[in-house]
């Protein structure tokens, strides 16, 4: 079996995307997040309509349909995520969303959108399946942007959308992400949000969809595609720097998820 045949995880998507003035209608069975690149185009998603330009982005869940033409010339980076792709919590798609970006999400949208261009990698992630060049692409692009988007200050809306929710999401996944080295003490991160353990975890899985461990198991993975591309580090500094406990460790949970050894992966060309 070829290296790259053996990872079942549905990979993201990248695709650079221009839209006519005739409105057309989609339906989906991923998420999508559409951030504005250049020019203008209109969104309605479950019936709130919103113009999409390079300081703005439509937070799209999987099934909802979405009503949408171009005002003009307009260019748009498309971010397609299948179920189980990267660490994302599922309480971002909760609903339908259009949001202001701030400048550094809009410096890495050019950024990724003009490696898009300069390479000839197909535009959609389910596609690149078979070109592990466009594979480490698609991956390697998707996990910073959601990353970024994660980031974000006010990414998850409102304090009223917080409040609903039960738990801040998005400081949960930055308290992980700066953690990643440590071992998992969830009786930390329950007092740091100012829940006990029980509760905390009970709302851990409705924000996120899956346990603490399974969700920081992937957010490892994720953030160690970004550290593989930085030849100054060896897989052994990435693994520990990620939170395994060696990189053998690190090896046998890297290729079963993307299909290649982490060794693999940074030989790949990166677009």
């Amino acid at each position: 079996m070829n290296p790259h045949h053996a990872s079942s995880v549905a990979a993201p998507g990248i695709a650079l995307r221009c839209y006519g003035a005739i409105e057309e209608t989609d339906v989906h069975d991923f998420h999508q997040i559409v951030l504005g690149l250049d020019g203008e185009m209109v969104m309605t998603v479950d019936g709130v309509g919103e113009r999409i330009d390079p300081r703005s982005a439509w937070l799209i869940p999987a099934g909802a349909r979405h009503d949408y033409a171009g005002i003009g010339e307009n260019r748009l980076l498309v971010l397609d995520l299948p179920a189980a792709a990267l660490a994302v919590p599922e309480r971002l798609f909760d609903t339908a969303r259009a949001v202001r970006i701030d400048p550094a999400l809009t410096q890495l949208v050019r950024e990724i959108a003009s490696q898009a261009q300069r390479s000839d990698t197909p535009a959609h992630g389910t596609h690149a399946s078979a070109d592990p060049r466009a594979r480490r692409f698609h991956w390697d692009a998707s996990a910073q942007l959601c990353a970024a988007v994660l980031a974000q200050a006010g990414i998850a809306g409102s304090d009223a959308f917080e409040a609903a929710a039960g738990l801040d999401f998005a400081r949960v996944d930055r308290w992980l992400r700066a953690h990643l080295a440590e071992p998992l003490r969830i009786a930390d991160l329950a007092a740091h949000c100012g829940f006990g353990m029980r509760r905390f975890h009970q709302l851990f899985i409705e924000a996120f969809g899956e346990t603490p461990h399974r969700y920081l198991q992937r957010l490892r993975l994720d953030t160690s595609l970004m550290l593989l591309a930085d030849p100054r580090l060896s897989l052994t500094h990435i693994a520990l720097e990620v939170g395994f406990g060696d990189q053998s460790a690190f090896t046998h949970a890297f290729t079963r998820r993307f299909g290649f050894a982490p060794g693999q992966w940074r030989a790949l060309p990166a677009h």
